[in-house]
């Protein structure tokens, strides 16, 4: 098995397949991507004596930042308007490879389709084609239990499709790395989208729980008009914005919020506080030592920020600030854990989440 599909956002697919083809270099394996211009994925084939299944099983998703999801290529399917369930069964079992046991199986859109149609037929046909699948004994029994791996469709259009299995234990928790989130009109903006996602991605179910509990302190920098500060007040925090700009009204009649007029980047609270989240979107690296000053010297235990990337050189931006704050974190004798992600509310930037551990 030589290829991977390779889910990123549309019009990031260079960033994606130079970051896949660095990070299975550093687990030696020999790897390259198709050049792909808007299409939301890639396809990353593994030539070399290590295959693209050993790939996939011994590098952690969560160490990639401009991948959102992936899984292994078993085959390339024609779908004749006649049988695409048969046409299915058939390339499956062609393959020649065993197949791991998959309960369920997932029909993927590319993020850009824009034929309503076939959003349509997708959510129509998974019924059928589950039930066909499961016939020919290429999946579990029960829909419901557990198996290592599932198996994954990306139908192009309405004649092709490529099939594939994901592993259970690798892969990003929501399919296609897009949680289906809704933004409440109480929101004073949409960027209040971006922190849910990041809490969703970051953190497990547990760690929600916890980290997130009503009554820690917070500081939001760059916080106007205070999507942000919205998400924190609703977890129950007490929050300090700041920001020269206003405030949403409503906001601020919490009672949770006290807006401090200052620039983001200057300002420091006098003890230190659970949670500093910043959404300003500008200078990159600044905002990357900023970040390492406020978790070295104890001014914060968790920290989720963006980092604006410039255009023509977004991998290359990244792997600087990505030198700048491991290198900076490395300076104390506290532990960090460092993760990253190009969320689907994202654009330019990225968001990155880091914890004082231990």
């Amino acid at each position: 098995m030589e290829q991977l599909i390779v889910i990123c956002r549309p019009g990031f697919e260079t960033e994606a397949g130079r970051e896949l083809t660095d990070a299975a270099a550093d687990f030696g394996v020999y790897g390259y991507f198709e050049p792909a211009g808007n299409q939301g994925f890639i396809a990353f084939h593994c030539p070399g004596p290590v295959p693209a299944d050993v790939l996939l099983a011994r590098l952690p998703i969560d160490r990639l930042v401009f991948v959102r999801d992936w899984f292994m290529v078993l085959a390339e399917v024609s779908l004749p308007a006649s049988d695409r369930v048969g046409a299915v069964i058939d390339a499956l079992r062609s393959v020649d490879a065993t197949l791991p046991a998959c309960a369920r199986v997932e029909i993927r859109l590319p993020e850009n389709n824009s034929d309503p149609d076939l959003g349509n037929f997708a959510r129509k046909w998974v019924s059928p084609l589950s039930r066909g699948l499961r016939g020919a004994g290429l999946l579990e029994p029960d829909p419901k239990a557990e198996s290592p791996a599932r198996l994954e469709l990306l139908l192009t259009g309405f004649d092709r499709a490529i099939a594939g299995v994901s592993l259970a234990g690798n892969r990003a928790r929501y399919v296609s790395g897009i949680p289906r989130l809704r933004l409440s009109a109480s929101a004073p903006s949409r960027s209040a989208l971006k922190l849910e996602e990041a809490w969703k991605v970051f953190l497990s179910p547990d760690q929600e729980l916890d980290y997130l509990g009503g009554g820690e302190q917070a500081v939001d920098l760059g916080a106007a008009p205070g999507g942000w500060t919205w998400q924190l007040v609703r977890q129950g925090m007490m929050v300090t914005a700041v920001d020269n700009g206003p405030m949403n009204a409503e906001l601020m009649a919490s009672g949770h919020v006290e807006h401090v007029e200052a620039d983001g980047y200057q300002w420091r609270p006098r003890r230190g506080v659970d949670w500093m989240v910043c959404d300003i979107v500008d200078h990159p690296r600044r905002t990357s030592e900023m970040v390492v000053h406020w978790l070295t010297t104890r001014l914060c235990r968790y920290t989720v920020f963006n980092l604006k990337l410039p255009m023509k050189k977004r991998y290359d931006e990244w792997l600087v600030c990505r030198d700048i704050l491991e290198e900076g974190l490395a300076q104390t004798e506290m532990n960090f854990l460092l993760r990253a992600r190009h969320l689907y509310h994202d654009r330019e930037e990225i968001t990155c989440f880091i914890e004082r551990v231990g």
